[in-house]
């Protein structure tokens, strides 16, 4: 991976390298996971141009893709904490959605693929999203993919100042727990093999979301977006399980490409 957020792409061999791997291993469903700006949408795009180019059917859904709308967030934040509001941590997904749609594939059912329009912060009309029929591949990306819940004991402290000041009674953080414990086991499993992006540590998260805003910015200078300090609160949303991915999956991972600050592989 190169540096810059936006023209990142991963080396050739690397992504024939994985989907080499899905193949030995019959996968019809492989999930990446990594945190926030670690290039999973970017390895997914390039894995269905290669797996296209070898002539296999092949397409890709985020995690983001099944995001819950803006009104039904709206509602678990007046209905449960004010936290909700803000989409991405787990308990903000439809997650049958998801479900059947892994399992659609596996099955080798034709199926559309959602979309989410995520500034107009809602899932697109079902007439809208693509239709897969047939598919042999789909990469499924997101950052928490995988990843399990915590022990309640782990959940009694704040990570950051967003839980202390904005969640001291820890209501936000053991709701999206539960949901994560109740939920997304079902999702995990439909995957057919796990590959893990692993950053050196959870302090990179930060400066790899400001490159991806500064170069959204850079390509829509119109476009709404957050400065630094928006970053700062905005990443602390998910910090308590990025950092629960980054104690658990290298071990529940089937592949684990470890990252450098700059995004490279430096082994695996």
């Amino acid at each position: 991976m190169t540096t810059s957020a936006s023209d990142a792409r991963w080396p050739d061999p690397l992504v024939a390298r994985v989907l080499d791997d899905a193949g030995a291993h019959d996968v019809r469903v492989l999930g990446i996971s990594g945190l926030q700006g670690t290039g999973k949408s970017t390895l997914a795009t390039q894995l269905v141009a290669a797996a296209d180019a070898r002539g296999l059917r092949a397409g890709v859904l985020s995690l983001d893709d099944i995001y819950l709308d803006h009104d039904a967030r709206a509602r678990l934040a007046r209905e449960v904490h004010p936290l909700l509001a803000t989409r991405g941590p787990p308990g903000t997904h439809e997650v049958a959605l998801g479900v059947a749609i892994l399992e659609a594939v596996r099955a080798g059912t034709p199926v559309r693929l959602p979309r989410f329009d995520k500034l107009g912060d809602r899932r697109l009309p079902e007439r809208d999203w693509p239709t897969a029929d047939g598919l042999e591949l789909l990469v499924f990306e997101g950052w928490c993919v995988g990843t399990p819940p915590e022990p309640a004991a782990q959940l009694v402290e704040p990570v950051n100042a967003l839980e202390r000041d904005e969640d001291a009674a820890g209501t936000w953080r053991r709701w999206c727990n539960a949901a994560l414990a109740r939920d997304y086991p079902a999702l995990w499993g439909a995957m057919d093999r796990l590959l893990f992006l692993q950053p050196p540590g959870f302090d990179v998260v930060f400066d790899w979301r400001l490159q991806q805003e500064q170069a959204l910015q850079a390509a829509a200078p119109g476009r709404p977006g957050m400065d630094a300090a928006g970053i700062a609160r905005f990443v602390q949303h998910y910090e308590r399980i990025s950092r629960q991915a980054l104690r658990t999956l290298p071990d529940r991972a089937d592949l684990v490409l470890p990252l450098d600050a700059q995004r490279r592989v430096v082994a695996g």
